[in-house]
């Protein structure tokens, strides 16, 4: 009777095919996370400049009609910010996934003062308005 080896060789080769498995899961793991993470602070930024931009847009459209008008933004912000606007631009600085950060700014053309508006995480409401009979805008969280 002859002896039959395939046996074995099967069990061979799943043991090289599992250590040649973990072996690519153990360098390929931590090039994933690092991905995902660089992925997720550029769709945080987009965000963030997204919204810059539509309280950009109100400033200026307030700024165009002049005194007596009023328009409110709603922003929905994952974290808490800090909204710095001047005269010529709306920026913030978000923090990045590996611990650095990022200057988002956005232009516009504007006669407020330089102030900053404090977003809380969730929903905000901004009001841009150019009062009667004064000289400047004014711009404020309710």
């Amino acid at each position: 009777m002859p002896k039959d080896n395939k046996g074995q060789v099967s069990l061979e080769y799943l043991l090289i095919f599992t250590i040649s498995l973990i072996l690519l899961i153990v360098f390929t793991l931590p090039l994933t996370e690092y991905s995902i993470q660089n992925t997720l602070d550029v769709s945080d930024t987009l965000d963030l400049k997204a919204d810059l931009s539509r309280l950009s847009q109100a400033i200026e459209t307030v700024y165009g009609q002049g005194q007596g008008s009023k328009q409110s933004v709603n922003i929905h912000s994952k974290t808490s910010l800090k909204v710095s606007v001047d005269n010529n631009h709306a920026s913030c600085n978000l923090k990045l996934k590996d611990g650095s950060s990022k200057n988002v700014k956005v232009n516009c053309n504007s006669n407020l003062a330089k102030t900053s508006v404090p977003l809380a995480k969730g929903a905000n409401t901004i009001i841009v308005e150019w009062p009667v009979g004064s000289q400047n805008m004014k711009i404020y969280k309710i």
